[in-house]
Parts: structure tokens; sequence; C-alpha cells
């Protein structure tokens, strides 16, 4: 694993922390050497600040998830506007963490980062279909009438989810296990940033928010 911060203080906090719970952690305080430490250092995950001194973390997270496709990116900034989720994810991010977090929160995403590194959806042939939408799970496509809908990994996931749900209230709860296969902390921040990013790319009607519960998908 790797950790790119800058801040000493937070950083050796991390390494203690992850190194104590038996993983190999180095950790770098520029965003330049990132790419170079993490393939060296053959990291299966990178913590990422976004605030580094030389080379801003979103740069940082495009170069990481173009050189080292496979590789897990966790961003944990004290960054918390949606604009700023948005970008992050957008650049390539698996998930997003505003500083400060709970240690129990920080050590659960690390875990599920970890355990669903490389592809995460297995190349079943199945084709999920409701009203004009066709998901192609083999083929990682996404399809509305004849027109290819260009969807991120994690929005992918979740919109199969959805379909497969179709008409049907899905928890919050349900989609962070199902989708980002971790335990639900209370923070949905990503969630809701991959649910906004599907609205515009599927059609905001498609997608109901249940206040209090979840989601519901109804297909046009």
């Amino acid at each position: 694993m790797l950790i790119v911060e800058d801040d000493a203080a937070i950083a050796s906090g991390l390494v203690r922390v992850l190194d104590a719970q038996g993983y190999d952690v180095r950790r770098i305080d520029r965003g330049a050497g990132a790419v170079a430490a993490a393939r060296e250092h053959r990291a299966v995950l990178v913590l990422l600040d976004l605030g580094l001194p030389d080379v801003d973390g979103i740069e940082v997270c495009r170069r990481l998830r173009a050189e080292l496709d496979g590789i897990g990116i966790l961003i944990v900034s004290a960054r918390d506007q949606e604009l700023d989720v948005v970008a992050g994810l957008d650049a390539g991010a698996d998930d997003y963490l505003v500083k400060p977090f709970r240690l129990s929160e920080l050590l659960a995403r690390v875990r599920a980062a970890t355990r669903r590194a490389g592809p995460t959806i297995p190349a079943e042939a199945e084709v999920l279909t409701a009203g004009d939408l066709r998901v192609d799970l083999s083929a990682r496509r996404v399809f509305r009438g004849d027109e290819e809908v260009h969807l991120r990994p994690k929005e992918l996931e979740l919109l199969a989810l959805f379909v497969r749900e179709s008409g049907r209230a899905v928890t919050r709860a349900r989609i962070m296990r199902d989708v980002w296969d971790t335990e639900w902390m209370g923070s949905t921040k990503t969630l809701d940033t991959h649910v906004l990013a599907l609205r515009s790319k599927i059609g905001p009607e498609s997608i109901t928010t249940l206040r209090g519960v979840g989601y519901r998908f109804d297909p046009t």
C-alpha cells in the first residue's frame, strides 16, 4: 500500500495504524513520484491526498489510473465540496473519504478497496434490460436504445444493481455492500455523487430518491 501525503503527522498516524493491521505500507510526500513508487512497491492500493505541494492530487490520480489501471485509489482529503468529489471520481478514484474521518471508516474503506483490487465485475455472459436500457456485463457496455452510454466502472455496477431491482427500493446499506463492498458507515457522499452522474447520463426521471431509505429505479 502506498500513502501519498505531505502532512507528516497525518502520514505517520496512517502508517502506524495500517502497519498494525498487517499492511505493507510505504509513504511518500510528493505527487510527482507516485506512479514510480506504486509500481516499484507493487502497491494494490494508493491512499492519496489532494493538497500536495508539487502536483495537485487530481492530476496524480489521473496519472495513476492511466499508467496503473488495475490499482485501487482511495482519495483522503479535506476538500469536502461535491465538485471536489466529482473531480476525484472522474479522475479515476475508486472512493473518496473526507478528512477528518473515523478510523473505523478508513479501515473499512481500505479493507473493501484491497478485496476488490482488479476487475470488479466478473466476466459473466449476462445482459440486463429495463425499458430501453441494456447493460452488457461481459462487455462492460451500456446502451440506451441504439446509443451507447459511457459509464465509469462503479457507475456500471450501480446501474446493474438498479436494473436487477427495477421498481423496488434499494437501501443505501445494500448499495454500499454490493457495489462498494463495505458496510455503510453513515457517509455516502461517494454514492450520492455516482447517482448524480448516472442521472445525467441515463435520465434524472429514472432514479427516485427515497428519503431515509435509498433509491428506486423506474425504467422509462
